[in-house]
């Protein structure tokens, strides 16, 4: 396992509304229970939460989620935020894909990540050429 397991947007909703995800929730799940395993760090990047939380009921479920242990809401720092900016350039994506760079730049700060995502095609796209990030398709 990774020394820190990333995850996206799919990846926390999985988690917090299992019913509504199927498979993916128990793909999740035990992905998690594999980092936990392993001692792996577990972070959601804070842009995340600007694409998952809508409702009052949808962010208890978060929530829930957040606070288990083990899962830290990794801060938007201007280090994170400007190789974000720059992760987009290279990858001649628009700023639409915002959230996709915050997750990658943030994967970047931590040796040996894997990234938990739904959208791995734009993942993969902005982490081309960093051998050190893995990318598990939820």
């Amino acid at each position: 396992m990774a020394q820190a397991l990333i995850l996206d947007s799919e990846a926390l909703n999985a988690l917090a509304i299992p019913g509504d995800r199927g498979v993916l929730a128990l793909r999740m799940r035990a992905v998690l229970n594999l980092a936990r395993d392993h001692s792996s760090i577990v972070r959601v990047p804070a842009a995340v939460l600007a694409e998952v939380c809508r409702t009052p009921k949808l962010d208890a479920a978060l929530n829930r989620v957040l606070s288990m242990k083990g899962i830290i809401v990794a801060d938007l720092t201007e280090r994170v935020a400007r190789r974000a900016g720059h992760l987009l350039a290279k990858a001649k994506m628009s700023s639409a894909h915002a959230v996709d760079a915050f997750v990658v730049a943030t994967a970047l700060e931590f040796p040996g990540s894997i990234i938990a995502t739904g959208d791995a095609t734009d993942i993969e796209r902005l982490g081309s050429g960093f051998k050190q990030l893995r990318v598990f398709r939820v």
